[in-house]
């Protein structure tokens, strides 16, 4: 009997699998350092995190930029003292602060219409609220009137001439129901985005008369969702002359891009991203998963150690920067968990929404094998959402396998997982949203370039290595990614590199050290070897990694036939070059430029190691990473000093002296930078 099927093809297990390993952690830690040093967090019952602060010890305490601060006051002259922020004309409490969901609460006033027995006007007032700096929550907020002869309306948006409001009405006190705010005693609507002001006004049509005695005035307010229920008793007079509403903070004016053109006015630290505010104009920083803290603050997203928090594991953990590994004690196997990783199930609605439905401006990339879309779940979260184009076996059986894969998979340098669909046709994977392009984007694309310092290509190296280092010796089970090149090694907002793309990859048995597979792999990238014997082994993921340590060192193409035949192929190019002791005839210009000689000289000979045509001639992905760590680490000790290209070392070196050192140092007959219009995947599958 056949293994049960879902009506689009996916077996039930993965499904079982999906649902088995979804995994929702609480995390508590102990607390972390949220002010500047010697900086007061706190007034009255009030505690907040820099950029807030107060300035009774300086005004380093607080972010503060032209026009814009982010200054608290602690009024002691209240009992108990008031905290609050002041618009330059009128003080307003404050509530509450959070850093995480950046959200500031406050009061505000009522706006009231109330009438005498007459008719005649006893009380109105209209009123307005202005904070330049923080827009009021569209997405915690509601719009309320109460009343049974309303009508008011809430003016929003400085420079526009958008205006919503709400009409309420009732003959009778028996006609209104209690907990209901649809139109009857008591109506309420939404508010819009990037509204910084508002403007309320609450009018009557027929001056309440008829139903005086028991609703005398109207009234309307923004306040936070949860904060007001209606009821019967809330007719005859409010019940409240102020009401809370919700801010979301930012980091004023600025989107992420343009903030990081300026490092030294950029508010995002170490291990933290930027994302542009959904609400408002700004930006605002996160602690990147794993870390927890205040990304505002050096040093302020600590690294949370998993092991002693949460306790993930069976048996060993080992707690690593934003993140923890599990192993199994001696003489035991399997994947050391107690829960397994795995991801969220989502519904094939959530995941429309997510899209605006699918939408041609929400496409990140189109490959051969489907489409990367951009989504934005309820929590505001940004997530990469990929869907195959056609639903047919093979593709069934790459999303099975990116699946099953990527469960075992907990480290930061690769791409992690979030979630699954299966109620659609086709199938459908979520993942983190990584903001910042692919590798080969900034190596290759005209304009990228500079955004890639020698050193940051150093760094991502050593990221990519230890990531397949992890991949071969330490995961649960030993995994061949099998497509290693740049534009699967995607940059986040601080170009920290993520491994991606596991459609191709293989789980190797723990008795077994290769597999026999059919050849799939991309040209320019994949292992001669591999190739000619169709034995995948670790060492084929070496040899890919090897073409994209030269990518780096050379700013070429893998593989481009606008180049001379000669040098089509960069691996055997490069290995040519060094042979022929022209290395630095080919090495990137900025790498020239900002890098030491000897510095070129040892990544490139773990290049050529790599590179080697007989897999048991290569290093091993853990002894890569191990050379590339050491490397680093020697330059944080000893920083060499690029003085215009030591000509005198390099000759040393290499053998010979570089026809010049500060200039573009490539043997490119056409001059171009070589390239490819679409690399293809190179599949040989069953006569494909």
């Amino acid at each position: 009997m056949g293994e049960p099927m879902l009506p689009h093809g996916l077996p039930l297990r993965v499904v079982l699998l999906c649902s088995l390993v979804a995994l929702f952690s609480i995390v508590t830690a102990d607390e972390v350092q949220t002010a500047k040093p010697q900086c007061s967090n706190r007034c009255c019952d009030l505690t907040f995190s820099y950029p807030f602060g107060m300035n009774n010890t300086g005004n380093d305490c607080y972010f503060e930029e032209e026009y814009y601060n982010f200054l608290i006051f602690c009024d002691n002259s209240t009992n108990p003292p008031t905290p609050y922020i002041t618009d330059k004309s009128t003080n307003i409490q404050i509530l509450n602060i959070s850093i995480e969901n950046h959200e500031i609460s406050i009061m505000v006033f009522v706006a009231k219409d109330c009438y005498d027995l007459s008719g005649g006007t006893s009380y109105n007032n209209d009123p307005r609220f202005t904070l330049p700096i923080f827009p009021i929550s569209h997405a915690k907020n509601k719009f309320i009137a109460v009343g049974c002869d309303v009508y008011a309306t809430f003016t929003g948006r400085q420079g526009s001439t958008y205006v919503t409001g709400c009409l309420s009405s009732c003959d009778s006190i028996s006609d209104v129901i209690n907990g209901s705010c649809s139109g009857i005693g008591c109506c309420e609507t939404s508010i819009p985005r990037n509204a910084y002001r508002y403007n309320i006004s609450v009018t009557s049509y027929n001056n309440h008369r008829g139903v005086w005695g028991f609703n005398p005035c109207g009234y309307a307010f923004v306040a936070a969702d949860s904060f007001f229920s209606f009821s019967t008793d809330d007719l005859y007079k409010p019940p409240f002359d102020e009401v809370p509403i919700v801010l979301d903070w930012l980091i004023p004016k600025e989107t992420c891009d343009d903030a990081k053109k300026n490092p030294t006015t950029y508010m995002c630290r170490e291990n933290s991203n930027c994302t542009d505010a959904e609400n408002g104009n700004g930006y605002q920083c996160h602690c990147l998963e794993g870390f927890q803290g205040n990304p505002y603050l050096q040093n302020g997203c600590q690294d949370i150690n998993e092991c002693v928090i949460s306790q993930p594991c069976i048996g060993l953990c080992t707690n690593l920067p934003g993140t923890y590994n599990c192993s199994c004690q001696e003489g035991s196997q399997g994947d050391g968990r107690k829960d397994g990783k795995g991801s969220r199930i989502f519904t094939d609605e959530e995941l429309k929404k997510a899209t605006d439905h699918y939408h041609e401006s929400r496409i990140l990339g189109q490959g051969g094998h489907g489409t990367v879309y951009r989504g934005i779940l309820p929590n505001n979260m940004v997530v990469a959402i990929k869907k195959a184009k056609i639903l047919d076996q093979s593709q069934v059986e790459e999303f099975i396998n990116e699946l099953i894969i990527l469960s075992q998979i907990n480290h930061r340098n690769v791409v992690k997982l979030i979630g699954c669909c299966f109620e659609t046709e086709v199938p459908l994977l979520v993942y983190e949203f990584v903001t910042n392009g692919t590798l080969s984007d900034h190596i290759h694309k005209c304009g990228h370039e500079s955004t890639l310092s020698w050193r940051a290509r150093l760094r991502i190296a050593g990221e990519t290595a230890g990531a397949l280092s992890y991949l071969h010796s330490d995961a649960s089970a030993q995994i061949l990614h099998r497509d290693i090149k740049s534009t699967n090694i995607l940059l986040d907002e601080n170009y920290t590199a993520k491994v991606a793309d596991f459609g191709a990859s293989r789980l190797v048995p723990l008795d077994r050290t290769q597999l026999t597979t059919l050849v799939q792999g991309t040209l320019g990238y994949l292992d001669p070897e591999y190739l000619q014997s169709s034995q995948l082994t670790e060492k084929s993921d070496v040899y890919s990694f090897g073409v994209v340590l030269a990518e780096l060192l050379t700013g070429l193409r893998a593989l481009s036939f606008e180049r001379a035949e000669s040098e089509r192929n960069l691996s055997s190019y490069f290995a040519s070059a060094i042979k022929g002791e022209r290395l630095f005839e080919i090495i990137d210009s900025r790498v020239l430029n900002e890098g030491n000689p000897k510095e070129i000289k040892e990544v490139a000979m773990l290049a050529s190691r790599c590179l080697r045509v007989k897999g048991e001639d290569r290093p091993t992905m853990k002894e890569v990473a191990m050379e590339l760590e050491g490397l680093m680490k020697v330059m944080d000790r000893h920083p060499w000093v690029n003085q215009s290209c030591d000509l005198e070392e390099a000759e040393q070196l290499l053998g010979e002296r570089p026809s010049k050192c500060d200039g573009i140092l490539k043997s490119n007959a056409s001059g171009n930078d070589d390239s490819i219009s679409n690399q293809v995947p190179f599949e040989i599958e069953s006569g494909r």
